[in-house]
């Protein structure tokens, strides 16, 4: 956190001194040699930690205060230690994978690496179409067994932008779990790839039925029991930004839930990190990887 917040500090004023703390920082763990738990846990670590790194790197990368040997010794350091975390899939429940995800796009566009770039690509797609839920994608009636209502954590109404852990926690993982699919699709987003556009109506779904589900307080029938909607995390601006100031979409709940509740108290935690202060700006941010 202490890295990417000096990293766009340095990018919003110019002021040499946050570069020089930001490049300390990713100096200092260039040392890193890798994960020893060699457990699920390990590879959430390594997505929630890869995420920031990632991007605070790739700011960095133009600042006159690093050196090339060191920005080669970082990314050996991911190749090294990250990646064993990132290439393979976490077998949790569907935010880690994409946090994850999130984690292995921003390094790879900081290495310059086409290949694992591709891999998070395609594991994008896959999980995004696992982890949202869209009637269109399976046939009524069919008893499709990609769909698991224990896996789903037993919801009882079925619906478009359900996400496989509404039922679970909508007040912390469904709300992390969204953030890293829109991150991962804003960095494609920002290397030529559009993501935002075949999985329009999936993410616009889970955006608007989350922001309404913690607006009003009420799962909206999703859900057997009352899950928590208490806690909003700064998780929708990235999104936001794209699809209503970038291509014109109404999307009330979620410009509702942005006024009310994330830009005076979203809660940035983890790879969930000032998306107000990046994209919200009336879709005039002020970085992009």
């Amino acid at each position: 956190m202490k890295a990417y917040a000096n990293a766009l500090a340095w990018r919003l004023t110019g002021n040499r001194k946050y570069s020089r703390r930001a490049i300390a920082i990713l100096n200092l763990w260039a040392n890193l040699r890798g994960f020893v738990g060699k457990t699920d846990q390990d590879k959430l670590h390594a997505g929630w930690i890869g995420a920031l790194f990632g991007e605070a790197a790739e700011v960095m990368r133009e600042s006159p205060d690093w050196s090339t040997d060191d920005i080669a010794a970082l990314q050996a350091m991911f190749r090294r230690a990250f990646y064993p975390q990132l290439l393979t899939a976490s077998h949790w429940n569907g935010n880690v994978d994409l946090t994850q995800i999130d984690a292995l796009m921003t390094i790879s566009v900081f290495n310059d690496d086409v290949s694992a770039f591709k891999i998070g690509l395609q594991r994008l797609e896959a999980r995004s179409k696992a982890y949202i839920f869209l009637q269109s994608d399976f046939e009524p009636g069919a008893g499709d067994h990609r769909i698991s209502p224990a896996v789903w954590f037993d919801p009882v109404r079925w619906v478009d932008g359900l996400t496989q852990e509404t039922c679970r926690d909508n007040g912390h993982h469904a709300q992390f779990g969204l953030a890293s699919a829109l991150h991962a699709a804003e960095i494609a987003w920002n290397q030529g790839v559009d993501v935002y556009t075949p999985q329009t109506k999936r993410f616009t779904a889970a955006m608007e039925l989350l922001a309404r589900q913690l607006l009003t307080g009420d799962m909206q029938g999703t859900c057997a029991n009352a899950v928590s909607t208490d806690t909003v995390f700064n998780t929708f601006e990235v999104g936001f930004n794209h699809y209503h100031y970038r291509v014109g979409l109404p999307l009330p709940f979620t410009e509702r839930l942005i006024s009310e509740r994330v830009r005076p108290d979203g809660a940035s935690e983890l790879n969930i990190f000032h998306e107000t202060l990046t994209h919200g700006a009336n879709g005039e941010y002020v970085w992009q990887q």
